[in-house]
Protein backbone atom coordinates (compact mmCIF):
# COMPACT_ATOMS: atom_id res chain seq x y z
CA UNK A 1 0.00 0.00 0.00
CA UNK A 2 1.22 3.48 -0.84
CA UNK A 3 2.38 5.52 2.19
CA UNK A 4 -0.13 8.29 1.42
CA UNK A 5 -3.06 5.85 1.28
CA UNK A 6 -1.85 4.15 4.45
CA UNK A 7 -1.63 7.49 6.21
CA UNK A 8 -5.15 8.32 5.04
CA UNK A 9 -6.57 5.10 6.47
CA UNK A 10 -4.74 5.70 9.73
CA UNK A 11 -6.16 9.21 9.92
CA UNK A 12 -9.69 7.89 9.34
CA UNK A 13 -9.21 5.27 12.03
CA UNK A 14 -7.98 7.83 14.54
CA UNK A 15 -10.89 10.13 13.67
CA UNK A 16 -13.35 7.28 14.19
CA UNK A 17 -11.79 6.43 17.55
CA UNK A 18 -11.94 10.05 18.64
CA UNK A 19 -15.57 10.21 17.56
CA UNK A 20 -16.47 7.19 19.66
CA UNK A 21 -14.72 8.73 22.66
CA UNK A 22 -16.66 11.97 22.24
CA UNK A 23 -20.10 10.41 22.11
CA UNK A 24 -22.20 11.68 24.98
CA UNK A 25 -25.55 10.22 25.95
CA UNK A 26 -28.11 13.03 25.70
CA UNK A 27 -30.60 13.93 28.38
CA UNK A 28 -33.98 12.21 28.02
CA UNK A 29 -36.63 14.92 28.34
CA UNK A 30 -40.28 13.88 28.79
CA UNK A 31 -43.53 15.86 28.89
CA UNK A 32 -45.34 16.38 32.19
CA UNK A 33 -48.93 17.44 31.65
CA UNK A 34 -49.79 16.77 35.29
CA UNK A 35 -48.02 15.92 38.57
CA UNK A 36 -48.88 12.24 38.08
CA UNK A 37 -47.46 12.17 34.55
CA UNK A 38 -44.31 13.85 35.85
CA UNK A 39 -43.81 11.10 38.43
CA UNK A 40 -44.47 8.46 35.78
CA UNK A 41 -41.89 10.01 33.46
CA UNK A 42 -39.19 9.90 36.12
CA UNK A 43 -40.16 6.42 37.26
CA UNK A 44 -39.79 5.07 33.72
CA UNK A 45 -36.46 6.66 32.92
CA UNK A 46 -36.66 10.39 32.20
CA UNK A 47 -33.70 12.57 33.17
CA UNK A 48 -35.81 15.72 33.04
CA UNK A 49 -39.36 16.89 32.44
CA UNK A 50 -40.96 20.02 31.06
CA UNK A 51 -44.28 21.34 32.31
CA UNK A 52 -46.46 24.28 31.43
CA UNK A 53 -47.14 27.27 33.63
CA UNK A 54 -50.67 28.71 33.67
CA UNK A 55 -51.39 31.58 31.23
CA UNK A 56 -48.08 31.60 29.35
CA UNK A 57 -47.76 28.01 28.12
CA UNK A 58 -48.77 26.50 24.76
CA UNK A 59 -50.85 23.85 26.54
CA UNK A 60 -53.01 26.31 28.44
CA UNK A 61 -56.30 24.42 28.08
CA UNK A 62 -55.03 20.96 29.07
CA UNK A 63 -52.45 21.97 31.67
CA UNK A 64 -53.14 20.42 35.09
CA UNK A 65 -50.39 22.32 36.91
CA UNK A 66 -51.15 25.25 39.19
CA UNK A 67 -48.73 27.41 41.18
CA UNK A 68 -48.83 25.22 44.28
CA UNK A 69 -48.40 21.97 42.37
CA UNK A 70 -45.49 23.48 40.43
CA UNK A 71 -43.71 24.15 43.73
CA UNK A 72 -44.29 20.56 44.78
CA UNK A 73 -43.10 19.34 41.37
CA UNK A 74 -39.80 21.19 41.75
CA UNK A 75 -39.30 19.77 45.25
CA UNK A 76 -40.06 16.24 44.04
CA UNK A 77 -37.66 16.62 41.11
CA UNK A 78 -34.90 17.87 43.40
CA UNK A 79 -35.39 14.85 45.68
CA UNK A 80 -34.56 12.61 42.70
CA UNK A 81 -31.56 14.66 41.58
CA UNK A 82 -33.23 15.31 38.23
CA UNK A 83 -34.30 18.43 36.31
CA UNK A 84 -37.51 20.30 35.61
CA UNK A 85 -38.11 23.03 33.03
CA UNK A 86 -41.02 25.49 32.96
CA UNK A 87 -42.49 26.30 29.56
CA UNK A 88 -43.28 29.98 29.08
CA UNK A 89 -43.45 29.65 25.32
CA UNK A 90 -46.67 31.41 24.34
CA UNK A 91 -46.53 34.44 22.04
CA UNK A 92 -48.65 36.82 24.14
CA UNK A 93 -50.74 39.78 23.09
CA UNK A 94 -50.37 43.19 24.73
CA UNK A 95 -53.08 42.37 27.28
CA UNK A 96 -50.87 39.74 28.91
CA UNK A 97 -47.72 41.85 29.18
CA UNK A 98 -48.46 44.05 32.25
CA UNK A 99 -48.81 41.07 34.61
CA UNK A 100 -45.88 39.12 33.19
CA UNK A 101 -43.05 40.53 35.39
CA UNK A 102 -44.90 39.65 38.60
CA UNK A 103 -45.77 36.24 37.22
CA UNK A 104 -42.17 35.66 36.16
CA UNK A 105 -40.93 36.49 39.67
CA UNK A 106 -43.29 33.87 41.11
CA UNK A 107 -42.00 31.26 38.68
CA UNK A 108 -38.36 32.12 39.37
CA UNK A 109 -38.93 31.86 43.13
CA UNK A 110 -39.63 28.15 42.62
CA UNK A 111 -36.11 27.71 41.16
CA UNK A 112 -36.79 25.58 38.07
CA UNK A 113 -33.74 24.50 36.09
CA UNK A 114 -34.75 26.64 33.11
CA UNK A 115 -37.50 28.60 31.40
CA UNK A 116 -38.41 27.44 27.89
CA UNK A 117 -39.28 30.67 26.05
CA UNK A 118 -40.11 31.86 22.54
CA UNK A 119 -41.09 35.53 22.62
CA UNK A 120 -37.99 37.79 22.30
CA UNK A 121 -39.55 40.52 24.44
CA UNK A 122 -40.37 38.13 27.28
CA UNK A 123 -36.89 36.64 27.02
CA UNK A 124 -35.34 40.08 27.56
CA UNK A 125 -37.58 40.65 30.57
CA UNK A 126 -36.50 37.29 31.99
CA UNK A 127 -32.81 38.03 31.43
CA UNK A 128 -33.17 41.34 33.28
CA UNK A 129 -35.39 40.24 36.18
CA UNK A 130 -34.38 36.61 36.73
CA UNK A 131 -30.81 36.17 35.42
CA UNK A 132 -30.29 33.23 37.78
CA UNK A 133 -32.71 31.05 35.74
CA UNK A 134 -31.35 29.55 32.52
CA UNK A 135 -33.20 30.25 29.28
CA UNK A 136 -33.94 27.51 26.75
CA UNK A 137 -35.05 28.84 23.37
CA UNK A 138 -38.33 27.20 22.31
CA UNK A 139 -38.86 25.32 19.06
CA UNK A 140 -41.46 28.01 18.33
CA UNK A 141 -38.62 30.36 17.31
CA UNK A 142 -37.90 28.19 14.24
CA UNK A 143 -34.14 28.11 14.83
CA UNK A 144 -32.71 26.45 11.71
CA UNK A 145 -29.01 27.41 11.50
CA UNK A 146 -25.88 28.23 13.47
CA UNK A 147 -26.15 31.97 12.79
CA UNK A 148 -29.46 32.04 14.66
CA UNK A 149 -27.97 29.93 17.46
CA UNK A 150 -25.10 32.42 17.79
CA UNK A 151 -27.70 35.19 18.08
CA UNK A 152 -29.43 33.39 20.95
CA UNK A 153 -26.05 32.82 22.57
CA UNK A 154 -25.46 36.60 22.60
CA UNK A 155 -28.88 37.09 24.19
CA UNK A 156 -27.72 34.82 27.02
CA UNK A 157 -29.56 31.57 26.30
CA UNK A 158 -28.07 28.31 27.56
CA UNK A 159 -29.91 25.95 25.21
CA UNK A 160 -31.67 26.09 21.85
CA UNK A 161 -34.42 23.67 20.88
CA UNK A 162 -33.87 23.29 17.16
CA UNK A 163 -36.69 23.47 14.67
CA UNK A 164 -38.20 20.11 13.75
CA UNK A 165 -37.17 20.83 10.15
CA UNK A 166 -33.45 20.50 11.02
CA UNK A 167 -31.75 17.22 10.03
CA UNK A 168 -29.29 15.28 12.19
CA UNK A 169 -26.48 16.31 9.85
CA UNK A 170 -27.42 19.99 10.11
CA UNK A 171 -27.70 19.72 13.89
CA UNK A 172 -24.17 18.33 14.00
CA UNK A 173 -22.94 21.24 11.89
CA UNK A 174 -24.58 23.69 14.28
CA UNK A 175 -22.92 22.00 17.27
CA UNK A 176 -19.52 22.22 15.58
CA UNK A 177 -20.03 25.94 14.92
CA UNK A 178 -21.39 26.76 18.39
CA UNK A 179 -20.00 24.04 20.72
CA UNK A 180 -20.72 26.07 23.85
CA UNK A 181 -24.49 26.08 23.23
CA UNK A 182 -26.62 23.17 24.41
CA UNK A 183 -28.83 21.77 21.64
CA UNK A 184 -32.11 19.92 21.97
CA UNK A 185 -34.15 18.10 19.33
CA UNK A 186 -37.59 16.50 19.25
CA UNK A 187 -37.41 12.74 18.64
CA UNK A 188 -40.97 11.56 19.24
CA UNK A 189 -44.56 12.78 19.02
CA UNK A 190 -46.96 14.82 16.94
CA UNK A 191 -45.80 16.92 14.00
CA UNK A 192 -47.53 20.21 13.23
CA UNK A 193 -48.45 20.81 9.59
CA UNK A 194 -46.97 24.32 9.81
CA UNK A 195 -43.33 25.35 10.13
CA UNK A 196 -42.67 24.44 13.79
CA UNK A 197 -46.10 25.48 14.96
CA UNK A 198 -46.67 28.66 12.91
CA UNK A 199 -50.27 27.75 12.16
CA UNK A 200 -53.52 29.74 12.12
CA UNK A 201 -56.05 27.04 11.19
CA UNK A 202 -57.37 26.66 14.74
CA UNK A 203 -57.72 30.42 15.10
CA UNK A 204 -59.46 30.75 11.74
CA UNK A 205 -61.97 27.92 12.20
CA UNK A 206 -62.64 28.04 15.95
CA UNK A 207 -61.18 31.33 17.23
CA UNK A 208 -58.72 29.27 19.30
CA UNK A 209 -55.21 30.67 18.97
CA UNK A 210 -52.50 27.99 18.77
CA UNK A 211 -49.88 30.57 19.72
CA UNK A 212 -51.80 31.21 22.95
CA UNK A 213 -51.96 27.51 23.84
CA UNK A 214 -55.47 26.79 22.55
CA UNK A 215 -54.92 24.75 19.36
CA UNK A 216 -57.91 22.52 18.49
CA UNK A 217 -55.97 20.34 16.00
CA UNK A 218 -58.14 21.42 13.07
CA UNK A 219 -55.52 20.03 10.70
CA UNK A 220 -56.37 16.48 11.83
CA UNK A 221 -59.91 16.57 10.40
CA UNK A 222 -60.90 14.96 7.13
CA UNK A 223 -61.14 17.50 4.33
CA UNK A 224 -62.51 17.44 0.82
CA UNK A 225 -60.17 19.79 -1.02
CA UNK A 226 -61.32 21.34 -4.30
CA UNK A 227 -60.00 23.84 -6.83
CA UNK A 228 -62.07 26.33 -8.80
CA UNK A 229 -61.38 26.49 -12.53
CA UNK A 230 -62.03 30.08 -13.66
CA UNK A 231 -61.76 29.08 -17.34
CA UNK A 232 -64.36 26.33 -17.14
CA UNK A 233 -67.46 28.16 -15.89
CA UNK A 234 -66.11 28.27 -12.33
CA UNK A 235 -66.27 24.48 -12.17
CA UNK A 236 -65.13 22.93 -8.89
CA UNK A 237 -62.80 19.96 -9.20
CA UNK A 238 -61.88 17.72 -6.30
CA UNK A 239 -58.19 17.23 -5.60
CA UNK A 240 -57.95 13.46 -5.46
CA UNK A 241 -55.09 11.72 -3.74
CA UNK A 242 -56.13 8.10 -3.41
CA UNK A 243 -59.14 5.88 -2.83
CA UNK A 244 -59.42 7.01 0.79
CA UNK A 245 -59.67 10.72 0.08
CA UNK A 246 -57.38 13.73 0.38
CA UNK A 247 -55.14 13.95 3.42
CA UNK A 248 -52.83 16.82 2.58
CA UNK A 249 -52.47 17.90 6.20
CA UNK A 250 -52.32 14.57 8.02
CA UNK A 251 -48.71 14.24 9.05
CA UNK A 252 -47.58 11.02 10.64
CA UNK A 253 -46.04 11.13 14.12
CA UNK A 254 -42.32 11.45 14.69
CA UNK A 255 -40.35 8.42 15.90
CA UNK A 256 -36.56 8.67 15.78
CA UNK A 257 -35.61 6.01 18.31
CA UNK A 258 -33.72 4.08 15.64
CA UNK A 259 -31.40 7.06 15.05
CA UNK A 260 -30.44 7.97 18.60
CA UNK A 261 -26.84 6.92 18.09
CA UNK A 262 -26.47 9.33 15.16
CA UNK A 263 -28.17 12.05 17.21
CA UNK A 264 -25.77 11.41 20.09
CA UNK A 265 -22.76 11.46 17.76
CA UNK A 266 -23.94 14.83 16.43
CA UNK A 267 -23.41 16.23 19.93
CA UNK A 268 -27.06 16.81 20.82
CA UNK A 269 -27.44 17.49 24.54
CA UNK A 270 -31.11 16.62 25.01
CA UNK A 271 -33.73 14.57 23.17
CA UNK A 272 -37.31 15.60 23.66
CA UNK A 273 -40.63 13.76 23.55
CA UNK A 274 -43.80 15.68 22.65
CA UNK A 275 -47.06 14.93 24.45
CA UNK A 276 -48.12 16.95 27.50
CA UNK A 277 -51.75 16.18 26.62
CA UNK A 278 -51.16 12.42 26.25
CA UNK A 279 -52.06 9.98 29.04
CA UNK A 280 -49.72 8.46 31.62
CA UNK A 281 -49.57 5.15 29.71
CA UNK A 282 -48.08 6.98 26.72
CA UNK A 283 -45.53 8.66 28.99
CA UNK A 284 -44.52 5.36 30.58
CA UNK A 285 -44.12 3.33 27.38
CA UNK A 286 -42.31 6.05 25.43
CA UNK A 287 -40.02 6.95 28.34
CA UNK A 288 -39.09 3.31 28.93
CA UNK A 289 -38.44 2.64 25.24
CA UNK A 290 -36.15 5.64 24.76
CA UNK A 291 -34.41 5.00 28.09
CA UNK A 292 -33.60 1.45 27.00
CA UNK A 293 -32.34 2.69 23.62
CA UNK A 294 -30.04 5.26 25.25
CA UNK A 295 -28.75 2.72 27.76
CA UNK A 296 -27.96 0.34 24.90
CA UNK A 297 -25.90 3.06 23.19
CA UNK A 298 -24.02 3.70 26.43
CA UNK A 299 -23.26 -0.02 26.70
CA UNK A 300 -22.28 -0.11 23.00
CA UNK A 301 -25.03 -2.57 22.10
CA UNK A 302 -26.66 -2.69 18.68
CA UNK A 303 -30.11 -1.19 18.25
CA UNK A 304 -32.91 -3.36 19.63
CA UNK A 305 -35.56 -3.39 16.89
CA UNK A 306 -38.04 -4.71 19.42
CA UNK A 307 -38.26 -1.14 20.71
CA UNK A 308 -40.03 -0.17 17.49
CA UNK A 309 -42.74 -2.68 18.35
CA UNK A 310 -42.95 -1.34 21.90
CA UNK A 311 -43.87 2.08 20.54
CA UNK A 312 -46.64 0.52 18.44
CA UNK A 313 -48.41 -0.18 21.74
CA UNK A 314 -49.41 3.48 22.16
CA UNK A 315 -51.77 5.49 19.97
CA UNK A 316 -50.19 7.23 16.99
CA UNK A 317 -50.95 8.48 13.50
CA UNK A 318 -48.40 5.97 12.24
CA UNK A 319 -44.71 6.80 12.41
CA UNK A 320 -41.92 8.29 10.36
CA UNK A 321 -38.50 9.70 11.21
CA UNK A 322 -39.36 13.25 10.21
CA UNK A 323 -36.89 15.74 8.81
CA UNK A 324 -34.15 14.36 11.06
CA UNK A 325 -33.13 11.75 8.50
CA UNK A 326 -32.79 14.04 5.48
CA UNK A 327 -29.64 12.89 3.72
CA UNK A 328 -30.00 9.40 5.22
CA UNK A 329 -32.44 8.01 2.66
CA UNK A 330 -30.51 4.73 2.50
CA UNK A 331 -31.46 4.14 6.14
CA UNK A 332 -35.16 4.95 5.83
CA UNK A 333 -37.89 2.77 4.32
CA UNK A 334 -40.10 4.13 1.55
CA UNK A 335 -43.08 3.98 3.92
CA UNK A 336 -41.25 6.11 6.51
CA UNK A 337 -40.25 8.61 3.82
CA UNK A 338 -43.95 9.22 3.12
CA UNK A 339 -44.83 11.99 5.57
CA UNK A 340 -48.59 11.81 5.07
CA UNK A 341 -51.07 9.51 6.72
CA UNK A 342 -53.32 8.40 3.85
CA UNK A 343 -56.07 6.88 5.97
CA UNK A 344 -56.84 8.93 9.06
CA UNK A 345 -55.66 12.10 10.76
CA UNK A 346 -56.50 11.21 14.34
CA UNK A 347 -54.51 9.02 16.70
CA UNK A 348 -55.12 5.30 16.62
CA UNK A 349 -53.15 2.44 15.12
CA UNK A 350 -51.97 1.04 18.44
CA UNK A 351 -52.01 -2.75 18.73
CA UNK A 352 -52.85 -2.69 22.44
CA UNK A 353 -55.39 -0.89 24.62
CA UNK A 354 -54.51 0.85 27.87
CA UNK A 355 -56.19 -0.88 30.81
CA UNK A 356 -54.85 0.96 33.84
CA UNK A 357 -52.06 1.69 36.30
CA UNK A 358 -51.52 -0.55 39.32
CA UNK A 359 -52.47 1.27 42.51
CA UNK A 360 -51.95 -1.58 44.96
CA UNK A 361 -50.73 -5.19 44.99
CA UNK A 362 -52.35 -7.50 47.53
CA UNK A 363 -49.75 -10.17 48.19
CA UNK A 364 -52.06 -12.23 50.38
CA UNK A 365 -54.95 -12.22 47.93
CA UNK A 366 -52.65 -12.31 44.88
CA UNK A 367 -54.57 -9.49 43.23
CA UNK A 368 -54.03 -5.94 41.99
CA UNK A 369 -56.12 -2.81 42.25
CA UNK A 370 -56.33 -0.47 39.25
CA UNK A 371 -58.43 2.41 37.97
CA UNK A 372 -59.95 0.94 34.83
CA UNK A 373 -59.52 2.99 31.63
CA UNK A 374 -61.00 0.66 29.00
CA UNK A 375 -63.16 -2.45 28.73
CA UNK A 376 -61.83 -5.69 30.22
CA UNK A 377 -63.40 -9.16 30.30
CA UNK A 378 -62.60 -12.68 31.35
CA UNK A 379 -60.15 -14.25 28.90
CA UNK A 380 -58.35 -11.04 27.89
CA UNK A 381 -54.58 -11.25 27.65
CA UNK A 382 -52.93 -8.43 29.59
CA UNK A 383 -49.34 -7.22 29.24
CA UNK A 384 -47.56 -5.73 32.25
CA UNK A 385 -44.97 -2.94 31.94
CA UNK A 386 -42.76 -2.68 35.01
CA UNK A 387 -40.97 0.53 36.06
CA UNK A 388 -37.75 -1.26 36.98
CA UNK A 389 -37.64 -4.16 34.50
CA UNK A 390 -36.92 -4.10 30.79
CA UNK A 391 -38.94 -7.17 29.91
CA UNK A 392 -42.71 -7.37 30.18
CA UNK A 393 -44.95 -10.22 31.33
CA UNK A 394 -48.43 -11.32 30.30
CA UNK A 395 -51.31 -13.03 32.04
CA UNK A 396 -54.86 -14.00 31.17
CA UNK A 397 -57.70 -12.37 33.07
CA UNK A 398 -59.43 -15.02 35.19
CA UNK A 399 -61.25 -13.01 37.86
CA UNK A 400 -62.56 -9.41 37.84
CA UNK A 401 -64.01 -7.70 40.91
CA UNK A 402 -65.89 -4.42 41.17
CA UNK A 403 -66.85 -3.39 44.71
CA UNK A 404 -66.01 -6.96 45.77
CA UNK A 405 -68.54 -8.40 43.31
CA UNK A 406 -67.25 -10.90 40.73
CA UNK A 407 -67.84 -9.71 37.15
CA UNK A 408 -67.40 -11.20 33.67
CA UNK A 409 -66.84 -7.85 31.98
CA UNK A 410 -66.38 -4.20 32.96
CA UNK A 411 -66.25 -1.00 30.92
CA UNK A 412 -63.77 1.81 31.26
CA UNK A 413 -64.64 4.61 33.66
CA UNK A 414 -66.01 2.30 36.36
CA UNK A 415 -63.44 3.49 38.88
CA UNK A 416 -61.23 1.14 40.85
CA UNK A 417 -61.42 -2.59 40.19
CA UNK A 418 -59.51 -5.67 41.30
CA UNK A 419 -57.92 -8.34 39.09
CA UNK A 420 -56.62 -11.74 40.13
CA UNK A 421 -52.99 -12.10 38.96
CA UNK A 422 -50.56 -15.06 38.79
CA UNK A 423 -47.44 -13.11 39.86
CA UNK A 424 -46.43 -10.03 41.82
CA UNK A 425 -47.06 -6.73 40.05
CA UNK A 426 -45.68 -3.67 41.88
CA UNK A 427 -47.41 -0.32 42.18
CA UNK A 428 -47.12 2.04 39.21
CA UNK A 429 -46.82 -0.81 36.72
CA UNK A 430 -48.97 -0.28 33.62
CA UNK A 431 -51.36 -2.76 32.04
CA UNK A 432 -52.57 -3.00 28.47
CA UNK A 433 -54.84 -5.48 26.71
CA UNK A 434 -53.62 -7.23 23.57
CA UNK A 435 -56.18 -6.63 20.83
CA UNK A 436 -58.10 -9.71 19.64
CA UNK A 437 -56.56 -11.74 22.44
CA UNK A 438 -59.71 -12.98 24.14
CA UNK A 439 -60.15 -16.71 23.62
CA UNK A 440 -63.91 -16.45 24.29
CA UNK A 441 -64.56 -13.88 21.53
Amino acid sequence: MYPIAQAGLLKEKVAEEEKSKRIKIPELLLPAGSPEKMKTAFLFGADAVYCGVPRYSLRARENEFRLESLKEAVAFTRSLGKKIYFTINAIPRNSKLPNFPKYLDEMAAMSPDAFIMADPGLILVARERTPEIDIHISVQTNTMNYAAVKFWEKIGAKRVILSREVSIREAGEIKNEVPSMELEVFVHGSICIAHSGRCFMSNYFAKRDANQGACNNACRDKYQVVVKNLRQNDEFMEIEEDENGTYLMNSKDLRAIEFLKEISEAGIDSIKVEGRTKNDYYVAIVAKSYRNALDDIKEEKSFDRGLLKELEKVASRKYFSGFLTYGMEDRVTSEEMDFQNHEEGVSGNQNQVYLGRVIFFDKKGQSIQIEIKNKVQIGDTVEVFFPSERNTKTFQVSEIYHKNVLKDVLSGGMGEIRLKVPFEIPENSFLSILKNSNIEK
